[in-house]
C-alpha cells in the first residue's frame, strides 16, 4: 500500500504542549487475533482460481488483487475503479488524475468486478454465503495514493493539502460503496484492509517530485493520523493499516484501535517497543511471519510459530495476546510468488493460527 490538509469538518487533534494526544475512533471490533489472512495480491491473472485458493485455505478470507493483470489491476490503478467524481488515466510518467471518464476506468473496474464475480461464486461454493463472517478487502491508502498520481497539472497531488483531502474523502466514499456491495453479494461483515507502504516517506518528507522544482512538504504526523481516521469513520467499517515498509509507531500511537498490519523482515530491536505498546493497548496486530516467495528449504510449522511467540517472549507480553490480537499473515502480498507457494504459503498461515488460536502457551 503505498504511499495535509484536513477534510472539512473533521475534527483537529487536541494538543497539549505541542503534542498530538491520541485520536480515538476506527476502533477494529470485528478482527480478532487467532486467525490468519493474506495482504491482498495474488500470482497469475486468473480470478476463479484465486479466489477459490483463499476460500479454501484462509478462516479470514480477502478479495484477491492480480497485478499481474497489467494498469488498473495493481495497487495503484485499483483505485481508479473506487474513486467517485474523481477520473483517473494513464500518462506518460503514471498514474493521473484527469477530468473525464477514461479506458483505464473502464478496465480498473472490469477487473473488479471479476474479482467479485469469481469470489462470489468460490464463496457460494465452499458454503459460506450468508455466513456473517468477516471478509477483507483491500484498498490503496490515500496517503500512498497521492504520493502515486499526479494532478492534471503535472505535480503530484501530495503537492496539493487541498487536493489530498478531496482524493481521500472521494476514495472513502468509494470504498464504502465497494465494502458494502460485498457485504451485500457475500453475506459477510466487511473490514478494510488500508495499504500505506509510503506513509513514512510521507510523514519524513521523502516523497520524490515529479520535478525538482518541485517542493513537497513534509506532512505533519497527526494531519496524517486526523485524514485516515476520517477515511475510516466514512468508510464505516472495521479498518486495518497495512505497510509492508517500516513500521511508524508515532502515527500508530495517535489512532488508538486501528489494526495494525506489519512484517517481522522490518521489524528491529527499536521497533519491539513499539509493538509491545501496540499489543499493550488491546489493538490488533496483523503480523507478517511467513515469506511472500518461497524460501530456500523447508518451512515447518514449527519455525512459523516459534517466529512468533519469540516476539511476544522479547517485549515480555504473555502469549495470550497472541490468541487474542495476533493474526498471521503472509510477510508482504503474493504476487510474485510460485504456484506451489502460494497455497503453501497461506496454509502455513492458517496451521500457525489455529496453533495460537487453540493454546498459545504450550508452544
Amino acid at each position: 500500500m503505498t504511499d495535509g490538509g484536513r477534510p472539512s469538518g473533521d475534527p483537529a487533534p487536541v494538543r497539549t504542549g505541542g503534542t498530538a494526544t491520541a485520536l480515538t475512533g476506527g476502533t477494529a471490533t470485528a478482527l480478532t487475533g487467532g486467525t490468519a489472512t493474506g495482504v491482498g495480491s495474488m500470482p497469475g491473472t486468473d480470478a476463479r482460481r484465486a479466489a477459490a485458493i483463499v476460500t479454501g485455505e484462509l478462516p479470514l478470507a480477502h478479495l484477491p488483487e492480480l497485478p499481474q493483470r497489467g494498469l488498473g489491476a495493481d495497487m495503484i490503478g485499483r483505485a481508479a475503479a473506487l474513486l467517485v467524481d474523481l477520473p483517473m488515466d494513464v500518462a506518460a510518467s503514471g498514474y493521473r488524475l484527469t477530468s473525464r471518464p477514461t479506458g483505464l476506468m473502464r478496465t480498473a473496474r472490469d477487473h473488479l468486478s471479476r474479482d467479485l464475480d469469481a469470489m462470489e461464486e468460490a464463496w457460494e461454493v465452499a458454503g459460506r454465503h450468508g455466513s456473517r463472517e468477516v471478509f477483507k478487502v483491500q484498498s490503496v491508502g490515500p496517503f500512498t495514493l497521492a504520493a502515486s498520481v499526479e494532478l492534471p497539472g503535472g505535480h503530484k497531488i501530495l503537492r496539493d493539502r487541498s487536493a489530498v483531502a478531496d482524493v481521500a474523502a472521494s476514495l472513502a466514499e468509494g470504498v464504502a460503496a465497494h465494502a458494502a456491495e460485498v457485504a451485500r453479494r457475500l453475506g459477510v461483515e466487511v473490514t478494510v484492509q488500508l495499504d500505506e507502504p509510503l506513509v513514512g516517506a510521507v510523514i519524513d518528507g521523502h516523497i520524490r517530485p515529479v520535478s525538482r522544482l518541485d517542493v513537497i512538504d513534509a506532512v505533519p504526523v497527526s494531519d496524517v493520523a486526523e485524514t485516515l481516521l476520517a477515511t475510516i469513520d466514512t468508510i464505516g467499517a472495521d479498518a486495518l493499516i497495512h505497510n509492508c515498509d517500516r513500521p511508524r509507531w508515532d502515527l500508530a500511537r495517535l489512532m488508538s484501535g486501528v489494526a495494525l498490519g506489519v512484517s517481522t523482515e522490518v521489524l528491529r530491536t527499536v521497533d519491539l517497543d513499539g509493538v509491545g505498546a501496540h499489543l499493550d493497548s488491546g489493538a490488533v496486530l496483523a503480523l507478517g511471519v511467513v515469506p511472500s516467495t518461497a524460501p530456500v528449504g523447508e518451512l515447518p510449522v514449527e519455525r512459523v510459530l516459534s517466529s512468533v511467540t519469540e516476539l511476544t517472549d522479547r517485549i515480555g507480553l504473555p502469549r495470550r495476546v497472541l490468541a487474542d490480537q495476533v493474526i498471521v499473515t503472509p510477510s508482504c502480498g503474493l504476487a510474485g510468488a510460485g504456484d506451489g507457494w502460494v497455497r503453501a504459503a497461506l496454509t502455513l498461515c492458517s496451521r500457525a493460527a489455529d496453533a495460537l488460536a487453540a493454546d498459545p502457551t504450550s508452544i
